[in-house]
């Protein structure tokens, strides 16, 4: 087991003031196929957390379970505790819907509903809820609240999409991919609501398949493959201890390099063909480079295109699971 998650308390009355989510031991299995395999974790209160995986890896299947949506194996060492409640035992679940928030996708809202109608039908699924038109006013929605849901745009609809996961005014706000499809202004404007909404206290597990948006929202990040957590930390952390090299991208004409003649640059430690070229990754890029910029030369495959990039979060993730992200 990763080192982080054998840190993870024993549940006790102090444990469980410090975090809001805490999972131990949580399998799946649908045909004889583990979807998700013995995954511990812990979530701080007021933290944003983030998982990142591939198609497959057992991210949302976990994450039903989680939220109560889903029944996971039968197994007495597994527990899951949201918000101080017991997701296994079926009062406390029945209390967890008031407690959380889930990111519902736009086409779970009426089309043919206004912004004011949609949010005030859900609304009426709580217990308490948060005012319409403060929810209007801190979602910028004001001017849309007569309009039908699919006049808006897509930034616009996922707003209100936002807007309606936290109608309920949750501890803990699960959000599924929130910022998928949207231009980057649009996703920008989203990552300030998902921060303003950490500042005041909420407890934030988001998955993304955007890098950079992990890295700018995360404090903590969780990888899946293969129905496991395979790395859990910081993004700085993780970064430092599985990416230490720095990554070439390189394209060129006439064909490009032969692969055989990119992995025989000195200090070449990992090569990824791409369109055109390859990712190169180097722990040494002061001798690297310029014996790539040699061979472009002498083999003519003159050089389209030429990036150096520090370590990130994407290496992190190439170099656990062998795919991109948005495989």
């Amino acid at each position: 087991m990763l080192a982080e998650l054998s840190q993870i308390p024993a549940v006790n009355e102090t444990n469980q003031t410090a975090t809001a989510l805490e999972v131990r031991n949580l399998n799946k299995t649908y045909g004889g196929k583990k979807a998700v395999d013995d995954v511990s974790l812990a979530v701080l209160k007021g933290e944003i957390f983030g998982i990142l995986g591939p198609n497959g890896a057992g991210k949302t299947t976990m994450l039903e379970i989680i939220e109560g949506l889903r029944s996971p194996d039968s197994n007495p060492s597994t527990s899951i505790r949201v918000d101080n409640l017991n997701v296994l035992n079926s009062k406390d679940r029945a209390e967890l819907r008031h407690r959380i928030g889930l990111q519902l996708q736009a086409s779970a809202l009426f089309d043919e509903l206004t912004v004011r109608e949609n949010l005030e039908m859900l609304a009426m699924l709580y217990r308490t809820s948060i005012p319409i038109k403060q929810l209007l006013k801190e979602y910028d929605l004001e001017e849309k609240a007569k309009s039908r849901l699919d006049t808006l745009s897509g930034g616009q609809k996922q707003r209100v999409v936002l807007a309606a996961s936290l109608i309920n005014n949750p501890s803990v706000l699960f959000l599924d991919e929130p910022t998928t499809a949207l231009d980057p202004q649009a996703r920008r404007n989203i990552w300030e609501i998902v921060l303003k909404e950490r500042q005041s206290g909420k407890t934030i597990i988001l998955t993304t398949h955007y890098m950079e948006e992990a890295e700018k929202l995360c404090d903590r990040v969780a990888i899946m493959d293969n129905a496991r957590i395979v790395a859990l930390g910081t993004p700085a952390t993780l970064i430092q201890r599985y990416a230490s090299a720095q990554r070439i991208t390189c394209r060129f004409e006439n064909g490009g390099l032969k692969e055989e003649v990119v992995k025989a640059l000195p200090a070449v430690e990992k090569l990824f063909p791409i369109s055109g070229g390859y990712n190169i990754y180097t722990g040494e890029l002061t001798a690297t480079l310029p014996a790539l910029l040699h061979a472009s030369q002498s083999h003519n495959a003159p050089l389209l295109e030429i990036v150096t990039q520090s370590p990130s979060l994407e290496d992190v993730f190439l170099n656990l699971t062998g795919k991109a992200l948005r495989d």
